[in-house]
């Protein structure tokens, strides 16, 4: 059941689909539903030991993991897995922007600092394909980013925050000294984001 579960999770990874509870039981642990526990904690010591993974539940409430990266990243590796490495900076650039405007930013603004960027939602990118589509669905499905929308609004408008995947994966204080390394500057120039990064 351990090495079932194992692949089992590492198929939804690959998508980045946060994994319930209730597919587990059903899928895999099925009979065995009095070792659920005892079979997820070994899953998750193999995840650990071979592939530098770690199970986290991020809703308790419905029981829902993700798989998060736990090997030890070498400077500027943030989030990053081969090919999925460019999503991933435009990711971190993400969320250094949300976090640089206060941990919360309109939908328009968000467009507005892409395109100057040069990256434009509604056309197709050499790289991130469809941008609107990487953003508000791949990066939210992921859990890397949440959107809400915000009332009485017309036509409705959305703000965008980490979601738990990002807070689990990197810190504030990872995604400020990426922003002062781009701008040069050293992190104390920020001065609320540099204590709010200290003190997480």
């Amino acid at each position: 059941q351990v090495s079932e579960l194992v692949q089992f999770l590492l198929v939804k990874d690959q998508k980045k689909i946060p994994i319930k509870r209730a597919d587990m039981l059903k899928n895999i642990i099925r009979e065995y539903r009095d070792a659920y526990s005892e079979i997820v904690k070994r899953a998750d010591r193999t995840l650990q030991a071979v592939f530098g993974l770690q199970l986290v539940e991020i809703d308790t409430k419905r029981h829902i993991y993700i798989l998060i990266n736990n090997l030890p990243r070498p400077e500027g590796q943030h989030l990053c897995r081969d090919k999925e490495k460019e999503k991933m900076g435009l990711l971190l650039v993400i969320l250094s922007f949300i976090f640089m405007k206060g941990n919360s930013v309109k939908d328009s603004a968000l467009w507005e600092f892409l395109h100057l960027l040069r990256v434009y939602p509604g056309k197709q990118h050499s790289v991130f394909g469809d941008v609107r589509k990487l953003v508000t669905e791949e990066f939210v499905r992921q859990k890397y980013l949440e959107t809400t929308a915000i009332p009485l609004t017309d036509p409705p408008e959305f703000k965008y925050q980490w979601g738990p995947r990002a807070e689990k994966e990197t810190s504030k204080k990872d995604v400020l000294n990426f922003v002062a390394k781009m701008q040069s500057k050293d992190p104390t120039f920020w001065a609320s984001q540099y204590s709010e990064a200290e003190a997480n």
